[in-house]
């Protein structure tokens, strides 16, 4: 990728994307390139380095702060270059995203030479530092991932996913949980809440004080939540038809029953929230409209733009995975949890991969307890038949979003049959879901629809409890022809999304009605307690 990062020669692509730079450019490029070399090496003095991961007093000498200098310099230059090759939109984010990574990878901060504060800790420590490196090291390889929290500190059920509730239903694919009500009185409909089938289902029950399920169960609603089972090799041919019908469709029924209820209001998150609104466009084909309300939490429906995701699936990615995993040929196998979060891990490399190295293996020392990356590393599978159909016919075909296109459950689907009213949110900051991307659901969706942007990214955007008054996010309730248009017309409030959320919300619940405390019914009995069996299930280091 690069014919230098180093200050003997002028860093560079790879020779055949040079090629693709228009010569004026590019010299105009060298040019700005050597004027600024030339003042780092005649004013060191005068160097100010502004980047975290040099921000540390070690970092202050001349000599390390004209190698931090020298290596932003050509990181800059290496970015410039790679912004000037003409081609095509795929291949030059492939050259933006490589480029990205390299530069990343081979920080000074990164290595034990180059880094005076690894050097100054091996010197004080008497090269303890590194032996306790080591065995850092040693531990994560046996894991198969970079540790980025002490796991040690959090048991689910005992400091995590603590929220009260019993499993009232089970089946091969998930358990419901039925939460204890605290308040006096709920709504008469009850809310569902499904989340993403990739992770487990405790990102919306991590702590009392930033408990999405707490919260909503505090507002007064009878809060049930689909907990995935983590698959294991047996159900490599599950399908998504499977999590649609057996899943969200057989969720959705067995509220209806507990509740006696006609009608209920729905939560999807990211791939829960794709798998959801499946799930109504089947029921909307045979006629049936359950939802009084669709909320969608950083949602894909329409996967045009995908971001920085869509550097890793192209034809023959998919046609791979397919050919492996997939079913064709009838070879099925199961698309590893630990093999989808470290590629979700390197979307962020400085942030959960870099940072923890430098400070795990060069430093020598353990990583705080931190509920929310407990949670990010906490692997989950996916059935090898359900992840190459969704990866075909959402990332690369863009199938969902055409009617008639797909037959799901034996209906073919038409997401513009789901008439109900749909609170649809994004983060401005998110790489996963790009926040223009979950507005296009505003226009895919038929019923009256609020579109909110938050602050922050893809996880952090949603946990954002009131409690804690922070970050701001964007209202309009008018949806505009386009996303851009729709946050020119916004108004930026402070805090959290959570009670204008939670205000729209009620309008759809219903009367209220006096609390009960059992769980379940003679259909659907109480079983174990919150928070189940399922989310309790690790995800293998490696599957065969």
């Amino acid at each position: 990728m690069f014919a230098g990062m180093n200050t003997g020669a002028t860093p560079s692509l790879a020779a055949h994307h040079m090629a693709l730079i228009p010569p004026e450019r590019l010299a105009e490029i060298q040019k700005e390139y050597f004027a600024e070399l030339a003042h780092i090496a005649t004013n060191p003095e005068a160097i100010k380095v502004k980047d975290r991961r040099f921000a540390g007093k070690a970092w202050h000498s001349s000599w390390s702060k004209v190698i931090a200098a020298t290596y932003l310099l050509n990181s800059k230059h290496l970015m410039a270059l790679a912004n000037a090759v003409e081609t095509d939109d795929k291949t030059k984010q492939k050259i933006l995203f490589t480029t990205e990574q390299m530069i990343d990878a081979l920080s000074p901060s990164n290595f034990i030479a180059t880094n005076p504060e690894v050097l100054e800790n091996i010197i004080s420590t008497q090269g303890q530092s590194i032996q306790k490196g080591i065995a850092n090291l040693l531990g994560d390889m046996k894991k198969g991932k970079v540790s980025i929290t002490d796991e040690s500190a959090f048991e689910v059920g005992k400091n995590i996913a603590t929220t009260e509730g019993h499993v009232v239903f089970r089946n091969d694919l998930f358990e419901l949980i039925q939460y204890k009500p605290l308040t006096e009185t709920v709504f008469e409909r009850p809310y569902l809440m499904v989340p993403p089938c990739i992770n487990k289902y405790y990102i919306l029950d991590l702590q009392p004080d930033n408990s999405v399920v707490r919260h909503m169960v505090s507002q007064g609603h009878m809060v049930f939540l689909v907990s995935w089972k983590n698959p294991d090799a047996s159900m490599a041919k599950v399908s998504w038809d499977d999590y649609v019908g057996n899943g969200v469709i057989k969720a959705i029924e067995v509220v209806k029953d507990i509740s006696k209820s006609k009608q209920i209001n729905i939560l999807g998150f990211c791939v829960g929230g794709t798998l959801t609104s499946s799930a109504l466009a089947v029921l909307a084909a045979r006629n049936e409209h359950p939802a009084a309300s669709l909320t969608l939490f950083t949602t894909l429906l329409d996967f045009t733009n995908t971001g920085i995701l869509d550097v890793f699936i192209d034809e023959g990615m998919v046609e791979l995975r397919e050919n492996t995993i997939g079913g064709k040929g009838g070879k099925y196998g199961m698309m590893s949890g630990l093999d989808l979060g470290n590629t979700f891990s390197f979307l962020r490399p400085n942030d959960l991969v870099w940072n923890y190295v430098v400070e795990n293996y060069l430093k020598g020392n353990s990583p705080p307890p931190f509920d929310l990356l407990y949670w990010n590393g906490d692997a989950t599978n996916l059935p090898g038949a359900m992840y190459c159909w969704y990866l075909r016919h959402t990332y690369l075909q863009n199938d969902l979003v055409k009617p008639g296109k797909l037959t799901i459950c034996g209906e073919k689907i038409d997401l513009g049959k789901i008439k109900c009213p749909a609170y649809i949110y994004a983060s401005q900051e998110d790489h996963i879901v790009p926040w223009q991307s979950a507005y296009e659901s505003a226009h895919i969706l038929k019923g009256k629809n609020r579109f909110v942007l938050g602050a922050s990214g893809h996880i952090a955007g949603v946990i954002n409890p009131p409690v804690k008054n922070k970050r701001y996010y964007f209202e309009n309730n008018k949806i505009a022809p386009t996303a851009q248009a729709w946050l020119e017309g916004a108004k930026q409030m402070t805090g959290s999304w959570w009670p204008n959320y939670t205000k729209w919300l009620e309008q759809f619940g219903g009367e209220q009605k006096p609390v009960s405390n059992t769980f379940g019914n003679a259909k659907y009995k109480k079983m174990e307690a919150a928070p189940g069996v399922y989310v309790k299930e690790k995800a293998a280091t490696a599957i065969n």
